[in-house]
């Protein structure tokens, strides 16, 4: 069964160890997002349609906003994981060459010298608390190391960033799929609010952000699940209850189906620094 080891949140955003034997279907994040294998069985893991297979000698990194899924060895067979969500504005804030957004050149990374150590130090400062500035150090060397390589090294190229700016109407209906969290949002009333027909909307947000309507509202609803289970002494339940999930169960499936393992699990592994 998927477990996690540990669980850090902080400044930078989450530094997880995973031991995962269960597919994550396809989701994103507003983070820059990092995924190494440790041990156990490699996975695939699917970036904007590529499949891309974990090997201990490289990372895989996914943009912000970049769709992706997980996809277990066949058997279902674990495997031990570092995986990074990284906040962009502490990266770039952090970085001595990020100079306005987190983007990587390659969604595959070759790991050596002092990258590859420098995940060995990240995933023993998780298991050694405390971690405190240990922790954010090493992960700053990390992320910092992969970001130059991906630009450096690797040929390959990820998809274009969506714009900084975006349209008038794409903001209007963040705002208005935000205020939505409790229920499946009407689509079709937010494009005409928004001032665009539906299949325009559709083609407008996806071009800006990346992501369907559907999938930027199941972000939010992840977000607001986390936040709430590691910074409340609200029951799972009530979690559910007040992101507008009809039983405890239905939140239960929802959240491991986008984390990898249950929102009680993910509670007891979780350290806020």
């Amino acid at each position: 069964m998927s477990d996690a080891l540990a669980i850090c949140h902080g400044a930078f955003g989450r530094a997880c160890l995973y031991r995962l034997d269960r597919p994550i279907l396809t989701h994103a994040h507003r983070e820059g997002h990092l995924v190494f294998f440790l041990d156990g069985a490699p996975a695939t893991l699917v970036v904007d349609g590529a499949s891309l297979r974990t090997n201990a000698g490289e990372a895989i990194a996914v943009n912000p906003w970049q769709p992706h899924a997980h996809r277990p060895a066949p058997g279902g067979a674990a495997g031990v994981f570092l995986v990074l969500y990284v906040r962009p504005s502490w990266f770039v804030e952090a970085s001595r060459q990020a100079s306005g957004a987190l983007r990587f050149g390659a969604n595959r990374i070759e790991l050596a010298g002092t990258v590859a150590r420098a995940v060995e130090r990240v995933a023993r400062a998780l298991v050694e608390p405390p971690a405190g500035d240990r922790l954010a150090g090493a992960l700053l060397e990390l992320v910092q190391g992969c970001f130059d390589r991906s630009w450096q090294w690797s040929p390959e190229r990820t998809s274009a960033p969506p714009p900084r700016l975006l349209d008038f109407r794409v903001r209007k209906a963040l705002k208005l799929i935000a205020a939505n969290l409790r229920e499946e949002p009407p689509f079709a009333r937010i494009a005409r609010e928004a001032g665009l027909s539906r299949p325009h909307f559709y083609k407008m947000f996806k071009s800006q952000l990346g992501v369907t309507p559907a999938v930027y509202l199941d972000v939010l609803r992840v977000e607001a699940a986390l936040d709430l289970l590691v910074g409340s002494d609200r029951s799972v339940s009530e979690i559910g209850d007040a992101l507008g999930f009809s039983c405890p169960s239905s939140f239960t499936r929802f959240f491991t189906a986008h984390v990898g393992l249950a929102p009680s699990a993910y509670r007891r592994r979780a350290l806020v620094l």
